[in-house]
Formats: C-alpha cells, sequence, structure tokens
C-alpha cells in the first residue's frame, strides 16, 4: 500500500523560491514539508545562477546616485525592468518589486543566512552590471552567486525545526475536489480545491498521496524541452504541465528567454552558462570572424538585453554558417580566476584559457517567463494553490527578463507568499477529515512495463528538436504551424504510452514535457506580434 500523509503546507521545489517560503512559514510556528526530485536542496537551477541579485541599500541608491548622469534608485530599477520587457510587464510586480526586493536581500541573505557577497577594498559591496541595467546594481559571489545563496538558505531550511524536507519526491499531479474525490458531496461545491499532490518516491519506485491545506508549486522552468539548454535536467515544465491538468490558468508561455552565452561544447548534454556579468566587465562577442559585431545591431552593444543578444547572433550564425560564434574576455583587466573561477574551470577543461583564448559560445534555452498565473503572494485561480520562482508568471518580466531579476523575484515572492499563507492560516480551518477521507490513493493503470529507454529517448529528441528548430530563437507562421501538428501527434502518442506503462521518474518527466512543450508552442502560435522573446519573423 502506498504511503499517505497529511501536511499543512506542501512546497513542491526547493530552490530560492520554495526555501524562502518554507523559512518564511516556519518562522511563524507552521509545520512545512518541502519536498524535491533530486538528491538535496542545491539540486536544481537556483544553484546554477552565475551573475548575482540586485540589490540596492538607502546607502548605496545615495552615493552612486552622486555620481553626474546617474539614477541608482527604485524608480530607476523599474525603468530597466520595463524596458527589458518592452512594456509587456505587469507594472504593479515590476514597481512593487523594485521598492520591496531589495529589503528582502537585506534582511533574508545579508542578515538572515549570512550570505557572504564580494567586496571592495573598503568593505563596501562589489556591485556589477550586466545587460539592460543603466548602472551597477548586481550584488555577487565570484560567478557563483547561486551555489552561495542556496547554500546559505539550505544551511537555514536543514536546521529549522518546523521544516521537513524529503528529497527524490517526483510530483506526478495536483489534487483537486472536483477530479479526484470520490463522494459526490465534495465534487459539488462550487470552488474546486487543490488538496496536494501525488508524488513519486524515486528510490522505491512507489507513489504516495500528500494531502495539504494548501500547496505551492515552485517546480522551477521549461528549458529541457528544447535541444540546447543552461538548465538542470529536471526543469521540464513540471509545474506548468500540471497546473494545466488542473485547470489553472497560464500566461506568456510564448516568452522563453534564451540566454547569449552558453559555452560550446558536444559533449555535454547541459550547455555551462558563461555569465553576463563577463560583458558586464568588458568581454566582447566576436564572428566567426573574430570581430565584433553588437554595435551593428544595438547602439548598446554586447550589453544589450537578452533578446536582442540571442537574435543578433542567431543571425550571424545562419549568415556565416557556423554552429557557434566566440566570446573575447581577454580585455577584462581584473584577475580572471578570481573573478570567473566557475567558468574559468569549465573553459580549462575544454583546454580553453579564457585569459588569451576566446571562448566558443551559443545562445540556449535559460530562462522561461511565462508560468502559472498568480498575484503579489502567489495566489493562482485554484483555490488552495500557490506558485513562486520560475513556474510563476507574476507579469515581472513582461516580454523579456531583465538579467540577475530571477533570484529576486524568487526571493522576494517567496518571503511574500509565506507572509500571506502564515495570515491565511490563523483566519481559517485546514482540510476537513470528509474531503480528506475523499482522496484515493494513486491507482497505477499501467501494465505493459513498456517504460524502454530507447523510446523514452526517441520522444525526447522528437520534442527538443521541434522546439529548437520551430519555436526557438527566431519564429515563423510555417515553422509554429509544423510544430503544432508535430507536437500534437506525439502528445497523443504519449499520453497513451503514459496510461498504459507503470509510473516511473522517466515516464513522470516525458509526460510532463510533452505537454509543457504542446502549450508552449499553442501560445507561441496565438500571438501574432513580435516581442521580446517571441521573436516572429
Amino acid at each position: 500500500m502506498s504511503q499517505r500523509r497529511y501536511v499543512p503546507f506542501l512546497i513542491i521545489g526547493s530552490g530560492i523560491a520554495g526555501s524562502t517560503a518554507a523559512l518564511t512559514l516556519a518562522d511563524q510556528g507552521l509545520d512545512v514539508l518541502l519536498i524535491n526530485c533530486g538528491e538535496d536542496l542545491l539540486d536544481g537551477n537556483s544553484a546554477l545562477a552565475q551573475g548575482g541579485i540586485i540589490y540596492q541599500s538607502a546607502k548605496t541608491q545615495e552615493e552612486l546616485s552622486a555620481k553626474p548622469g546617474q539614477r541608482h534608485d527604485a524608480r530607476s530599477l523599474e525603468h530597466d525592468i520595463l524596458v527589458a520587457g518592452h512594456d509587456y510587464n505587469y507594472v504593479r510586480a515590476v514597481r512593487w518589486l523594485s521598492r520591496k526586493g531589495p529589503q528582502y536581500v537585506e534582511d533574508i541573505l545579508l542578515k538572515r543566512a549570512k550570505i557572504d557577497f564580494d567586496k571592495n577594498a573598503d568593505g563596501s559591496f562589489h556591485l556589477t552590471r550586466e545587460g539592460g541595467h543603466s548602472v551597477p546594481r548586481i550584488l555577487h559571489k565570484a560567478d557563483y552567486s547561486g551555489r552561495a545563496i542556496m547554500e546559505g538558505l539550505a544551511r537555514e531550511v536543514s536546521r529549522h525545526p518546523r521544516i521537513t524536507c524529503l528529497h527524490h519526491k517526483a510530483a506526478i499531479d495536483l489534487l483537486t475536489t472536483q477530479h479526484h474525490a470520490r463522494h459526490a458531496q465534495c465534487r459539488y461545491e462550487v470552488d474546486n480545491r487543490c488538496v496536494g499532490a501525488y508524488v513519486l518516491d524515486t528510490l522505491s519506485g512507489e507513489p504516495e498521496t500528500i494531502l495539504a491545506d494548501w500547496t505551492i508549486l515552485a517546480t522551477g522552468g521549461t528549458g529541457r524541452v528544447f535541444l540546447h539548454s543552461t538548465n538542470s535536467d529536471a526543469c521540464v515544465g513540471t509545474g506548468i504541465a500540471m497546473a494545466l491538468r488542473a485547470g489553472v490558468e497560464l500566461s506568456n508561455l510564448e516568452f522563453m528567454q534564451f540566454h547569449p552565452t552558453a559555452l560550446f561544447d558536444q559533449r555535454s548534454s547541459r550547455r555551462p552558462l558563461i555569465t553576463e556579468a563577463m560583458r558586464g566587465e568588458g568581454a566582447r562577442l566576436l564572428n566567426a570572424k573574430h570581430q565584433p559585431f553588437m554595435r551593428h545591431y544595438d547602439k548598446r552593444g554586447d550589453l544589450a538585453p537578452r533578446d536582442i543578444v540571442s537574435q543578433a547572433m542567431m543571425e550571424e550564425m545562419l549568415h556565416s554558417g557556423s554552429p557557434y560564434l566566440f566570446l573575447d574576455a581577454s580585455r577584462i583587466e581584473l584577475d580572471l580566476p578570481t573573478r570567473f573561477p566557475t567558468v574559468f574551470e569549465q573553459c580549462q577543461q575544454i583546454g580553453i584559457d579564457i585569459r588569451k583564448d576566446p571562448i566558443p559560445v551559443v545562445p540556449c534555452a535559460h530562462y522561461f517567463c511565462g508560468g502559472i498565473l498568480t498575484d503579489l503572494h502567489g495566489r493562482t485561480s485554484l483555490r488552495g494553490l500557490f506558485a513562486i520562482g520560475e513556474c510563476a508568471c507574476t507579469g515581472l518580466h513582461g516580454a523579456n527578463r531583465l538579467a540577475s531579476t530571477s533570484l529576486l523575484e524568487g526571493l522576494s515572492w517567496g518571503a511574500s507568499c509565506g507572509e500571506h499563507l502564515a495570515g491565511l492560516a490563523q483566519r481559517s480551518h485546514g482540510l476537513t477529515a470528509q474531503v480528506r477521507n475523499a482522496i484515493p490513493d494513486w491507482h497505477d493503470e499501467g501494465d505493459e512495463h513498456a517504460d524502454d529507454p530507447a523510446l523514452v529517448a526517441q520522444d525526447w529528441a522528437n520534442i527538443r528538436n521541434t522546439m529548437w528548430n520551430y519555436v526557438g530563437i527566431s519564429r515563423t507562421q510555417a515553422r509554429l504551424r509544423r510544430a503544432f501538428e508535430d507536437m500534437r501527434v506525439l502528445v497523443r502518442h504519449i499520453h497513451d504510452f503514459y496510461k498504459r506503462t507503470p509510473i516511473s521518474l522517466r515516464l513522470i518527466q516525458l509526460f510532463h514535457g510533452s505537454q509543457t512543450a504542446y502549450a508552449i508552442t499553442q501560445a507561441a502560435m496565438r500571438n501574432p506580434q513580435s516581442i521580446g522573446c517571441h521573436h516572429r519573423s
């Protein structure tokens, strides 16, 4: 018999958003179950972030704004986010983050987790600049900022007595009263409600039922449905696919941001990120003839927003026929092994010394700007369900994300979600015994044992090549139509395969990935406007 448990708060995903929400709730004396499908809390995209996180204390604002022609305040940040997002953003979300975000950095990362960000000789924080930013405002730890942040948060989460962490748990499906309840009385309720999730213990292979008063999705992005991606293996749109099946409102699914610079190494399935901070410090993009080219496309040159740089790189690659371009860091005056140790080591492994050799780079699927539609507290259209981090669409990014806003968004919405839910818990009762008893345990219909790795690998190859070639950096009506037709057949085939095969992690990720890819394709077809990440030529 599969395991069954009931908890007040279930958080699916342990990145910066999920961990922050867990800490915020637990600090209010509330019990939290935090699960992920990896081996530890650092197993996800947050720990892979290199660049840093936006920060501007009152002192920093005053010091930098004193420089001629510079404003370094919330209004300046708001302006840069809106410009990068092509004014497709939800202005209220942008304004809220610009004012509240830096305070969360100070309270949670600096004072509580005590993250040791890089400092100048005088003890002040060293702030760097990235593409789309009008001033240096990015706090960092060399080029492994995400890992440094997650190590601090994981330490706080692991020792909190109110937080239970379970690893190797893969989410299968959201539980809702109208879809899963066996008793008719529950299904007659006017408001459908999320009451937890089915999850798979990937070590034992057994499905489990976790009932929860409140469920928070922090499952990360969708980059791995594309052929080339900087994302971790689990980022196949799990939260998106589960929310889609539960009838939750989704938004902006056509906006997948492609990072301009990932290391071109054919030996790796995941493309290692080459942080944008390198261009912020003076590195230049070069074409196949080793000539700088970005000034021909945008007056901001190598520091233009990511969508513009990625599209310019694709134009250069198509024109030359080269599968990659180059990033020249030799002009940077800093000590590169110290400032960019991660990039230096990754390049050293393939025989490249970034102090003198140009780095082969290629654009890759990097960050999902759309997702599950939420408000400023992470609340979704389904009662009892919240979404935070990359799987959520807050409207902050609009049509394209400004560099280094992702960690700040995850931190800020994680904290806001936790604060809001702590207040709700004081005013409302948990699930009734009737509702809990009405939800059945997982019933596995599959009996064919057809989970053949070769079949799964071929289906993934079809999905990823279709998405990269037809729903990639540059899209046309003909490409999108072909993707829609191919994905429609493939999704139907994978759905039947899923229903008749016993559940496994490999099967779950294929099922979620196919549905997410199909949803992205449909959203791209519906939007005829060429804007930001959604570039239609």
